[in-house]
């Protein structure tokens, strides 16, 4: 059995790049290319040569400033295909049903995408308004409670790759945005760490709120938000802290059920 060893060493540049992709994504930040180079014990030449490629095609970020390089967009957007093709959903829906049935109010499911979170689980409480939140709907990750929940769970390094300048920010109701650059987005993000849940106040549509929790894998990356919606006007702010609780519950239950582990 001449096994599949002996076929990948007939493609060491493939092998080599997957290996490259494996170690930056086990990682909580971005890692030096002589890092790479001796961690998998491959020549500096062949790493700087792979990392050059896999920029180009986006798959890695090269960060100047650090001399790193993270996981880019193309990175990003293969997590993204994984969740569309519904292990996440499967194991996630029937979760999001039974928080519905317990607190009143519509939950969902959220994916990162770009600078977009992606929903792709929707459970509406009965006798609840419907909601821009629909599967297969996308909006900017810095206006959304699910959004800013996985972004705080995400170094700070990707966070300033995915919001270089004032461009990658937007704004939806009339009401603008508090985050429209970067120093208040972190500001806001630290205030999540913090306590543990994101919030949004009417950002994404006026008079509703959400808050929501990340659900993270087996090395504490966010691979997902759990995320209620509510109208502000029926959940008054001091009930927030306890619906997070139960958001923040179930988001942990997913990370167990996904082999992961609760965010810290």
């Amino acid at each position: 059995m001449r096994s599949q060893t002996n076929a990948a060493s007939k493609v060491p540049a493939a092998e080599n790049t997957l290996r490259i992709l494996t170690l930056l994504a086990s990682k909580r930040g971005p890692l030096a290319a002589s890092t790479i180079a001796t961690a998998l014990e491959l020549p500096r030449s062949s790493v700087y040569h792979l990392l050059g490629v896999m920029e180009q095609s986006g798959f890695v970020l090269h960060l100047h400033e650090e001399q790193r390089y993270g996981l880019g967009i193309s990175a990003f957007e293969l997590s993204s295909a994984y969740s569309r093709q519904e292990p996440l959903s499967r194991l996630g829906r029937p979760m999001l049903a039974a928080l519905v049935d317990v607190i009143g109010e519509s939950a969902h499911l959220a994916v990162l995408h770009g600078r977009d979170v992606l929903y792709i689980v929707e459970e509406r409480a009965k006798n609840r308004p419907s909601l821009v939140t629909d599967v297969g709907v996308r909006l900017p990750s810095h206006l959304t409670a699910s959004g800013r929940a996985i972004l705080a769970a995400l170094p700070k390094s990707q966070v300033r790759a995915l919001y270089p300048n004032a461009a990658a920010f937007s704004s939806r109701t009339e009401t603008s945005s508090p985050i429209l650059k970067y120093s208040a987005l972190q500001a806001h993000l630290d205030q999540v760490r913090q306590r543990g849940y994101a919030t949004e106040n009417g950002e994404v549509t006026a008079g509703f709120g959400s808050v929501a929790a990340a659900v993270t894998d087996h090395i504490g990356w966010p691979t997902a938000a759990v995320a209620v919606t509510f109208l502000e006007e029926k959940v008054p702010a001091e009930q927030w802290p306890e619906l997070a609780r139960r958001v923040q519950k179930v988001a942990d239950d997913l990370s167990l059920r996904i082999h992961g582990r609760p965010a810290a």
